[in-house]
């Protein structure tokens, strides 16, 4: 993604965009398909090569923003290693030792060969990786050792995407209007925002469409960079789901503050092309790490992933896990992305109005993104710190099952 100096956007009264680029024009597809090769030639080669070609190519251009946001993204796609036979470190010690003991060695060459000469005696090296592998781990002189090819036009679809991420970084909030449509494709949506991890109600029903509110990296007092950029790698994901209406409310300063502005998007637009694909791997997430733990984990509940959208009347429900037993009891399992104590709060309001019971929420304490303080652990509820026990699943389950049982026989 495109840092914010790199970052151009339009303000007309109280609309915001970003400044796209003409994908198709024969300038931009030229200098991208220049760059890419760049990078392809200098595969195996040092950082400080690459970059000082790429210096020479950018110049003085008049479009030096656009270019070096093209080369930002190109970055994104490499990968840098220290290449050595031997620890740079472990080659820094052993040397410096040597050469401490006959010191000076300014202007001795003789001396200097024989210390180097020592030096890969005693490491089981040759000369000549002493001499390059001396601080082959600074930046400058890591190599290239893989760079994730694509073309010119996907470079300039990626780049139009990155500016209009960039400006989710300064978002306040983000509403989406879903309309009616096929229950598959609400769950890709909401499947989506889950893999994200956002902070988000939803309103309505499957029949009438959805209205989901988002939280904004700028609304959040705690870890509001890190959901930041969870809500910017969010966008290409939505522009894959159909039937949707954004507009997100953008602060027009950095740390919020000014009047606001609104990005408005859909999804029958043309020009935004996501680089995802559907499906796509994504960080493994708590639930993946839970659904494995629970698979090695011997108990009669049965885990199955939820398919469900659960109709709350005002609102809706979208569990992780179904959980089942041979009695015939089920319950349904959420695990929380980001939260705040007051989103909390109003999750379990919403299922209590409802009437719903059978449910637990899971909340990750590292993805508390208030500095709020939870003085108790609702009913329902597990905070983890580390990672979902299924111990503390089964055991909040199996009450839940012998107070029915107690109600029962009263």
């Amino acid at each position: 993604m495109l840092t914010a100096d790199l970052a151009q956007s339009w303000l007309r009264g109280g609309r915001i965009g970003p400044r796209y680029i003409e994908t198709v024009d024969s300038g931009y597809l030229r200098d991208a398909a220049e760059l890419i090769r760049i990078f392809k030639e200098h595969e195996g080669r040092a950082r400080q090569e690459l970059a000082h070609v790429l210096e020479e190519y950018v110049g003085l251009a008049t479009d030096y923003k656009i270019m070096r946001g093209l080369i930002k993204l190109l970055m994104d796609r490499c990968t840098f290693e220290t290449i050595s036979p031997v620890d740079p470190i472990e080659i820094r010690r052993t040397l410096f030792l040597k050469a401490r003991a006959v010191h000076p060695l300014v202007g001795d060459e003789a001396l200097r060969a024989e210390v180097v000469t020592d030096t890969a005696l005693e490491l089981g090296c040759a000369v000549e990786a002493i001499e390059a592998g001396l601080y082959a781990d600074l930046p400058a002189n890591q190599k290239l050792v893989e760079f994730e090819h694509l073309s010119e036009s996907e470079l300039l679809d990626l780049y139009n995407v990155a500016q209009a991420q960039a400006l989710l970084y300064r978002c306040v909030e983000m509403r989406l209007t879903v309309e009616p449509q096929a229950s598959e494709n609400y769950r890709e949506l909401f499947a989506a925002i889950k893999a994200y991890r956002l902070i988000h109600t939803v309103k309505g029903s499957a029949s009438k469409g959805y209205e989901v509110r988002l939280d904004g990296p700028v609304s959040m007092f705690h870890r509001s960079q890190k959901y930041g950029v969870q809500m910017a790698v969010f966008l290409p994901a939505l522009l894959l789901c159909k039937g949707w209406t954004m507009r997100a409310e953008i602060a027009q300063k950095l740390g919020g503050g000014g009047r606001p502005a609104f990005f408005e998007l859909n999804s029958r637009q043309t020009q935004l092309r996501s680089h995802y694909i559907p499906a796509t791997e994504r960080e493994r997430s708590a639930q993946e790490k839970f659904y494995e733990s629970w698979m090695r984990f011997e108990t009669e509940w049965t885990l199955e992933p939820s398919s469900e959208v659960i109709d709350l009347g005002e609102s809706a429900f979208i569990p992780d896990f179904a959980l089942s037993h041979p009695d015939g009891h089920l319950f349904y399992l959420e695990i929380l992305g980001f939260w705040t104590p007051q989103f909390l709060q109003d999750r379990l309001r919403e299922l209590e109005h409802a009437r719903v019971k059978n449910f637990i929420i899971a909340a990750w304490d590292e993805l508390r993104g208030s500095r709020d303080p939870l003085t108790r652990i609702p009913s329902h509820t597990i905070v983890f710190k580390t990672k979902l026990d299924p111990v503390m699943v089964e055991l909040m389950l199996n009450s839940f099952v012998a107070g029915d049982n107690v109600d029962e026989q009263s």
